[in-house]
Order: structure tokens, then sequence, then C-alpha cells
């Protein structure tokens, strides 16, 4: 997607391929770091504090004397599993909540030139809060429980092509571990496939819902048709923002581990101690840091495909225009369905809003050249 200066005669938004997508996202990003870092940081520092508040509860609840106690040490793992889990769910739906009201920051800066701010984020995200909430934790709870089955469904697919490529090549051992190898590459490409396929239906939720103003089902029902043609072009994105996470996991993580292996800690499965809690707290910052520096790409980088699929299929670079030049769609009599959905909904829109954006000075380039 490029977007060209001047008056809106002159825009031009083209569809964006995979590698476009991920250079505009990043771009972007760049040029709006601490903006959108800022943003994207309350739901992940507050994942931080209660995470690490909850590895300290758990060890003065279950870690009472210095001996090892396999029973304590199980107890332990099972209630640090629960915290975390718990607090995984509330994290994720609270960025995909601030994600919507970016969406409409995002649009309104296409729209009308304004800027990206954080003050206008989480307005927009306080506006529609709790069908956001609602919508954000049906998405998680769906898209985990499908995960579960897809990865579930692969892994029992590879272990069965193991098998049998066992038995036919069991004189060659050498033959084996090569297409063991080659197999289990192709089953982690299937399953990232199969879960981009059903994930891109999900993705323009929070879009949908703060953008054209639609219900919590109703966006469900639209995030589903607007997803026709994108699971590559979003396992691509998917696929850059997971391996740049991990990445900058690694830089950082490695460094810890090493520290660690110097000082001595064991880190097997029957260690005689359990790991010190400052090498556990230490591992949560270095993961939530990650996460805090690359969410605003994968941000971002939907919103600008929900945009490329607006263009593509509903020639919304020229909607934007008319918008521009002749203001908003008129509303329709209630018992008629409008065919038309609008550029920017007008609910949660600050008084004077519109009055300003006639007046505004055009589009901007969003910082993608």
């Amino acid at each position: 997607m490029s977007l060209t200066h001047g008056s809106p005669q002159n825009l031009s938004i083209v569809p964006l391929g995979a590698g476009d997508l991920i250079d505009r996202a990043t771009r972007f990003y760049r040029k709006h770091f601490t903006t959108l870092f800022l943003i994207a940081a309350p739901p992940v520092v507050a994942g931080t504090l209660f995470s690490v508040g909850w590895l300290l509860l758990s060890r003065m609840i279950f870690f009472t004397t210095e001996a090892y106690d396999p029973f304590e040490s199980g107890a332990f793992a099972a209630f640090s599993f629960v915290g975390a889990l718990a607090i995984w769910f509330t994290q994720t739906v609270a960025t995909l909540v601030v994600m919507g009201g970016a969406s409409r920051n995002f649009v309104r800066h296409l729209l009308h030139g304004e800027p990206i701010t954080f003050a206008d984020t989480y307005r927009n995200a306080w506006s529609r809060f709790s069908g956001l909430a609602v919508a954000s934790a049906i998405i998680v709870s769906v898209l985990s429980a499908i995960g579960f089955v897809i990865v579930f469904v692969g892994t029992f697919v590879w272990l069965m092509v193991l098998g049998l490529l066992s038995m036919a090549f069991a004189s060659v051992p050498s033959v084996i571990a090569v297409i063991s190898v080659i197999a289990a590459i192709g089953a982690i490409v299937t399953v990232f496939i199969a879960f981009s396929f059903v994930a891109c239906r999900f993705a323009y939720v929070p879009q949908v819902m703060l953008v054209e103003d639609e219900g919590v089902f109703s966006s469900i029902g639209r995030s589903v048709n607007l997803a026709n043609g994108t699971s590559l072009r979003f396992a691509a994105l998917l696929g850059f923002t997971t391996v740049a996470t991990y990445s900058a996991l690694a830089v950082l993580y490695i460094p810890l581990i090493w520290y660690a292996w110097i000082a001595g800690i064991d880190f097997g499965p029957f260690a005689e101690a359990v790991t010190p809690a400052w090498f556990e707290i230490a591992s949560q910052l270095i993961w939530q840091a990650s996460l805090i520096v690359l969410t605003p790409v994968w941000m971002i980088g939907l919103c600008l495909l929900y945009v490329d699929q607006r263009v593509r299929l509903e020639g919304y670079d020229i909607e934007l225009m008319a918008n521009r030049r002749l203001g908003e769609i008129p509303d329709v009599p209630d018992q008629y369905l409008n065919p038309l959905q609008p550029a920017l909904g007008a609910r949660a829109e600050p008084k004077g809003v519109a009055a300003a954006a006639q007046n505004s000075p055009g589009f901007t380039t969003l910082g993608l050249k």
C-alpha cells in the first residue's frame, strides 16, 4: 500500500503482497516507534508484574524448606501453570482490545491525517471496551482450542508417517534420520499454514468493531468475509513476527543462560534444588520485553491488512476519497439494509471531529515511503 501526497484526486492505494505488508509495517513502526511502544506497553507491563507476583507467591506457598521435595515441586509447577495460563489469556485479550483502539486511530490517520497518539488509542478502546473484551475472549478461546486440535492432529500424523518410514527403511538408519527431519519440517509448515488459514478469519474483528461500529457477532461474520484470500499473507506476517520475537528473545536469553550455567544452576529435570527465583524472574522480564518491542509490528500489520482487504474487495480507496470530498454515507431507513460499509463509523467520535475533518488537509503518506 502506497499513498501519495497532495489532494484526494492524487490518492493511490495499491494492494499489498506479503513482502510489501511486512515492509510497510516495519517502516511505519520505525517512524512511530516511541508512540507505538507506549501504546503496546500497558498490557505487557501489567502482565509482567502479575507474572512475577504470581511466581513469588507460588514460591512463598510451596517452597517452605531448602530441601528438594517432589510433591512441593509438582504442586508448584501446577499452581504456576494455572496462573501463567490465566495471565497469558488476560494479557492477550487486553492486547486485542488495544489493537482495536489503535485500528480506529490508524484509519483516522489515513482518512484525515490525524496523528497516532496514545490518548486517542486508549480513548477509542475504552469507548467499546466491553464489546472488544467479549470478542477478544471469544477469539482467544476459539483459536486456542483450534490450535490445540491442529497441533495434536499434525503430531499424530507425523508420528504415523515416521513409524511407516521406520519400518520401510529399517535397514538404512541414515535415510530414516534424513526423511524424519524433512517430514518434521513439512509437518510444522503444514500445521502453521492450517492454523493461519483458520486464524485469519478472526484477524479483523477488533478493526471492524472500531472502524465500522459493528457488534460482536456481526464483526466476527464480517471478519470471516474479509479474510478470503488472506491466509498466506497472514501466515507471512505471523511467521515474521514469531521469528522476530524469538530472535529478540534469544539475543537476551542466551547470555542469561550462559551466566546461569557459570553460576552453577542445574537445569536438569531431576535437579536437586529448585531454580533460583532471580533466574525465573529474569526469564519473565526478557520474554515480556520481547513482546513489548514487537507487538506493535503485529498490530500495525493487521491494520494494514484490514485496509488492504477493503481496497481489494470494496474499493476502499475510492470510498476514502468520497468520504473526504462528500462526507459520511447517509443513513438509510431502518427497514432497509445499507449494503455500503462506512469508511469510518460515527460512534464514539469526539464532538466537532466530523466538522473538522471536512477541513482537513487530505491524506498522509503514513510514513510508508
